[in-house]
């Protein structure tokens, strides 16, 4: 039923296991995943052997025992662990499988008798697309809290829905996503989802069992505000639309495109009658502290903020060359690359259904202006002078100053590139007569 001819590792281990009296079996995610057709990410084996007799069988492989909490051996990198109820070896391997997360993944593999093993109908669950606690749900989800986010993974990895007495008892449990999991576990379970068909459904299940307001309390504020007189959609569904639209295996700029709008809610106001979001891209303080809250890095933070804040900036096939090259300083200046901008703003106007996708020739216009600019000074590195130039030509110690003047060198870069050449640089600088003033007004223009 199941060809496992391309985890030859773990028949061999299973095969030598097997020759030497002990049980043996494929279990969890790769069972499941076989039975769906895919091609398993990793193969586990279970057995009946201790930890301690599988280091001495496979002694002449490459063997190496990991965990704390549950330790297991890797064989070869494939791991092999030993059944949690060696009191109950008739009931190999129900008896371990009794205390996995879902029925989907409560489910075994014998390649020897080449057969399934299936106490808690798993395969029908994964016919049906219902994700469900294997027996009681509230001892799995005690067990460790944070399979409730990992159920709300797990129905949008097969697009189903989370079953009635799982959902109650994650509904009743919730608070422990407050109280009890490391914030970094689901942090990564936000991250494994991001890499689905569909991760929108995994935001939708945890709003449907209201734990989106304890992990992104900054997007579920979002999900009845309307989207105002320029979407058909609310923020939540154009939050969700966007970041469907983006690549799955740009993973963090995936994240963003989810919250790119959540300022929305900060700056939402009536204006002459209408509702009106202006300066959202600013208001990312609630987006910032829902992630840090959730221990994601400085760098992945940033990033993602940057992306909010710069998707707004216009880039249509009327914007002029100054334009373009004060759009790529941003960029450059907020360290993101032209190219997640692009896909950013692809994806926002993908997810607006008050208007029609870019069509190819729109997008290939777009870059084209950003790519003329490409080669010009963008950036304080590129002045084709240096603070101690400047330090030298204005006669003036180090310091603060010497930063602004160089903005202010660059902003007329921007506008004239052709000014980047020391001796017009060198004139800009003498010509400054109050520095702090002049400067000041051209960081407004």
């Amino acid at each position: 039923m199941i060809d496992p001819a391309n985890h030859k590792f773990a028949r061999f281990i299973i095969d030598r296991l097997d020759q030497r009296g002990f049980k043996a079996c494929i279990v969890g995610g790769a069972v499941r995943d076989m039975i769906l057709k895919r091609v398993p990410a990793d193969v586990d084996v279970l057995t009946t052997a201790s930890l301690k007799e599988i280091k001495a069988l496979f002694s002449d492989q490459t063997v190496r025992q990991v965990g704390k909490t549950f330790p297991i051996c890797l064989v070869n990198g494939i791991e092999v662990s030993s059944n949690r109820t060696r009191a109950l070896v008739a009931d190999f391997p129900e008896s371990d499988l009794a205390g996995r997360d879902f029925t989907v993944n409560a489910m075994a593999y014998d390649p020897v008798a080449d057969k399934i093993i299936d106490p808690f109908n798993g395969r029908r669950d994964l016919e049906d697309s219902v994700v469900r606690f294997t027996r009681d749900p509230e001892k799995r989800i005690m067990e460790d809290p944070v399979r409730m986010v990992r159920a709300c993974r797990f129905a949008a990895l097969l697009e189903g829905v989370i079953s009635p007495s799982s959902l109650e008892a994650v509904l009743a449990l919730r608070h422990l996503a407050d109280q009890t999991i490391a914030k970094e576990r689901i942090g990564h379970e936000i991250m494994r989802a991001m890499a689905l068909e569909k991760p929108s459904l995994f935001f939708r299940a945890l709003k449907k069992t209201r734990l989106l307001e304890k992990i992104f309390p900054s997007l579920d504020r979002c999900y009845d505000l309307d989207g105002g007189p320029h979407h058909k959609e609310s923020v939540f569904d154009h939050c969700m639309l966007v970041g469907d639209a983006l690549p799955p295996e740009l993973t963090v700029l995936r994240l963003a495109g989810f919250l790119h709008d959540v300022g929305k809610f900060d700056a939402a106001a009536m204006k002459e009658g209408r509702l009106s979001f202006a300066g959202h891209e600013t208001h990312t303080r609630a987006m910032v502290c829902d992630l840090t809250r959730l221990r994601f890095s400085v760098k992945d933070i940033a990033y993602i903020k940057a992306l909010a804040a710069s998707h707004m900036r216009p880039l249509t096939d009327q914007t002029t060359p100054k334009a373009a090259r004060r759009l790529l300083a941003m960029l450059d200046a907020h360290g993101l690359d032209y190219r997640d901008f692009m896909r950013m703003r692809i994806a926002d106007k993908k997810g607006n259904l008050a208007k029609r996708p870019y069509t190819l020739s729109e997008i290939r216009a777009r870059l084209k202006k950003l790519f003329n600019e490409m080669n010009r000074p963008l950036a304080l590195s590129h002045l084709a002078i240096t603070g101690d130039d400047i330090v030298r030509i204005r006669g003036i110690r180090p310091g603060p100053e010497i930063g602004r003047i160089k903005q202010y060198l660059l902003e007329k870069v921007l506008d004239d590139p052709g000014l980047n050449t020391p001796d017009e640089l060198k004139a800009l600088c003498q010509s400054i007569q109050r520095p702090e003033q002049e400067i000041k007004d051209t960081g407004n223009e």
